[in-house]
Parts: structure tokens; C-alpha cells; sequence
């Protein structure tokens, strides 16, 4: 059974916001190894926690990293030359070999969000997905095609709101394909924040903080625009032979509702190493009642252990992966202490084909047991709680 003490600080960190000026602790010095794979030393003082018995503040303790494999994407492209990364990424059937970014603007030149977009081969749909708060973007062919090989952009039709792309469109080794369309778009104010959490192991009477931490993160978000409409929804899962599998909230407007629901939750089961993560992710997309037309939609995942590597579960989680692109689901997950360099890759793999980035918990806390070091270049060590608030602005201004 996993280790799951640093999960009950990572989620009630997670979830509350109490936002500085500067959520950055230090910069981390890139070093190599021999084989080439980057390595941070991130600084920072540990903190203390309190008993777990709701007598101290948990929150502001756990620190993490960010890393945005889009915004650096030769960085990637090195990685999967080298024959670890590569045989990571091949083994979960991922190929980001025929990227086609897209930055879409209206008649004002402002990001026109929430546009669908997509690519055909002949009537069948390779992928779509919808533009973000800044009118960006990204399509896929080939995805589940391990060759490798690259694309004929001439042999797949492009479309904008079902309408041809007549201008050339390129993969992204060429740049990004910029459309601006000749109407305005209108401004959209509402938010999904999603929160699919692994819930195995025993989380006790920590459970209680998440009522006050969730709240605090939807207070904040709102005092930052007081003009979003926020919708909260949340899954739990664990595993097949557990108690329960998964169980979801619903989106809602009523915090109180969610705060209801997450204050219901315990924390048990598991056993085996993997878990029940692409029961949670098709939970989410699937069962969670996305908005229609949102200003941005944010899966934040959770976890500190893989998938079932089995056929079926892969083909599931691809599956629920297109979806979500098609939706316009940013997938985020956030990392833990116990997952290897096979999850790591296969995590950014999940946020890359969803436009989405990177969250690594690290040492610098003290917190938990060692934290895999993420094969990234230089970073910033934050609290968790103003990452997640960072994050969250960026994708909601």
C-alpha cells in the first residue's frame, strides 16, 4: 500500500489559496547527468505541520514545480531521442511527433476563446479541440501511431466552427499557424475547476481541512474577477476490489455543496501499485456536465501512481485524452512522492495533448517521503497553494 501521509497535506495544500506577491521560493540550478537528463537542486527551508487534528494550518507547507513541455518544446523533442523517454512514452502509445499549434484572434484582434478546431483525413476525424483563454490551441495526428513518422499536412483538411481552413496550415516545426477571424467573438465568463484526486490509503481526520481549503481557493479565483462564474466539481477514486472505484461530485455553483460532498470523503484501499486513474479520468470527462461554452475548463489530476499498463485500460485512457481535448479540458496533473519516470512521462503526455502543464511536487518542504526529481530544465520552487493560484489566473484572465 502506497504511502499516503504527504497526500493528505499535497490536497489540503492543494486546496487552499491564500495568495502572496511572489509564490516563488527560489530558482533551481539546471545540472546534467551523463546520460543527459536534467536534474534541479531547488532550495527552500522546510516547514513544520501540525497534528492533522484541524488545531494548526496545513496549508502554505508542500512546494512544487511547474514545467510546460508546449513552451519548450525542443527540450521534449531532445527528450524522446534519448531511449528511456522514448521507450516511456512509445510503451503508453503516445506519439507528439505532428504538433499543429493555433493562435486564433477576432476582428479585434483579441483571443477569440472557445472556437472549436479540428483536423479530418477525408470524414474521419483525426482530432479536435477548442481554443483557450488565449486563443491557443493544438491538434494531433498520429497520436497512437508509435512509428513516429511524420505527417503530410496536405493529406488532412483543417477546420475553424466546422468551417475549411483555406490558408496553409503547418506543423509546429514551421511555427505556429495564426487565424484571425473576420467576426467578433463574445466574452465568456464562466470557469470548470475540476479536482480528480487519488484517494487511496488512510487520511483520517485531515479530511476536515478540505472544506476550509477549498473554499479559500474558490474565494480567491473569484476576488481575483469578480466577473467568473465558477463551477467546482470533484472526483475521488481508488481501485478495483476497494470500497468504491470512484466517486464524483457534480459541477456546482454552491461551494457549500462541494465543501458537503469532499467533508463525506475517507481515505483507504489501494494495495498494488497502479490504480484505478483511467476509471477517474473517463469519470471526469465523461460523467462531470462540462459547460457548454466556458472561458477555460481545468482538470487538476492528482496522483502518485500509475495506470493499469494493461490494452484495454490504454485504449480507454486515449479515449477519455481525445475527449477532453474536444471539450477544451486542460488536463494538469500534479505529481507526488512515489511515482516513477514512466509516470512522469506518461503525465506529461496527459497535459501536452490537452494544452495543459506540468505540476511536480518536490523536497523542499520536508514533507513525505523523497520525491522523484523530474526530468526538466530549470525551474522555480513555489508553495503549492500560489502555483495552483498562478496557474488558475493564467488560464482564466
Amino acid at each position: 500500500m502506497k504511502t499516503n501521509y504527504l497526500f493528505l497535506f499535497i490536497f489540503c495544500s492543494l486546496l487552499f489559496i491564500s495568495c502572496t506577491e511572489d509564490g516563488a521560493l527560489s530558482e533551481s540550478e539546471d545540472s546534467f547527468t551523463e546520460d543527459g537528463l536534467a536534474s534541479s537542486e531547488p532550495g527552500g527551508e522546510s516547514s513544520g505541520v501540525g497534528d492533522g487534528d484541524g488545531s494548526q494550518d496545513n496549508s502554505g507547507i508542500v512546494t512544487a514545480g511547474e514545467w510546460n513541455d508546449l513552451t519548450n518544446w525542443s527540450f521534449w523533442q531532445n527528450l524522446l531521442n534519448q531511449e528511456e523517454a522514448d521507450a516511456f512514452t512509445s510503451d503508453w502509445q503516445f506519439n507528439t511527433t505532428n504538433r499543429f499549434s493555433f493562435k486564433v484572434t477576432d476582428a479585434s484582434n483579441l483571443p477569440a476563446v472557445d472556437i472549436p478546431i479540428s483536423v479530418k483525413q477525408g470524414n474521419n476525424i483525426v482530432w479536435e479541440a477548442r481554443t483557450d483563454n488565449q486563443g491557443t490551441a493544438e491538434l494531433w495526428i498520429d497520436l497512437k501511431n508509435n512509428a513516429q513518422k511524420t505527417a503530410d499536412a496536405s493529406a488532412y483538411s483543417f477546420y475553424i466552427n466546422n468551417t475549411p481552413i483555406t490558408s496553409s496550415v503547418h506543423a509546429f516545426s514551421q511555427g505556429v499557424n495564426t487565424i484571425k477571424l473576420n467576426v467578433s467573438v463574445p466574452v465568456q465568463s464562466k470557469v470548470d475547476l475540476a479536482f480528480i484526486v487519488d484517494a487511496t490509503g488512510s487520511m483520517g481526520d485531515e479530511m476536515d481541512f478540505l472544506k476550509d481549503d477549498l473554499k479559500q481557493v474558490i474565494q480567491n479565483v473569484k476576488s481575483n474577477d469578480g466577473n467568473l462564474q465558477i463551477s467546482t466539481g470533484t472526483v475521488f477514486y481508488r481501485d478495483t476490489g476497494d470500497a468504491y472505484v470512484v466517486k464524483e461530485s457534480a459541477f456546482t455553483t454552491n461551494l457549500e455543496s462541494t465543501l458537503s460532498f469532499i467533508s463525506d470523503q475517507e481515505a483507504e484501499g489501494g494495495g498494488d501499485f497502479p490504480e484505478a486513474v483511467h476509471t477517474a479520468l473517463k469519470t471526469g470527462v465523461d460523467q462531470l456536465q462540462w459547460s457548454t461554452s466556458a472561458k477555460s475548463r481545468i482538470a487538476f489530476l492528482l496522483l502518485d501512481a500509475p495506470p493499469h499498463n494493461e490494452s484495454q485500460i490504454k485504449d480507454d485512457m486515449h479515449t477519455s485524452i481525445q475527449k477532453a481535448a474536444k471539450k477544451g479540458i486542460k488536463i494538469i496533473p500534479i505529481v507526488a512522492s512515489g511515482i516513477n519516470k514512466e509516470t512522469e512521462f506518461l503525465m506529461r503526455n496527459f497535459s501536452i495533448t490537452t494544452n495543459g502543464t506540468y505540476v511536480f511536487i518536490t523536497n523542499d518542504s520536508g514533507v513525505g517521503n523523497d520525491h522523484l526529481e523530474p526530468t526538466v530544465g530549470e525551474y522555480e520552487v513555489e508553495y503549492l497553494k500560489d502555483l495552483m493560484v498562478r496557474l488558475i489566473t493564467k488560464y482564466t484572465e
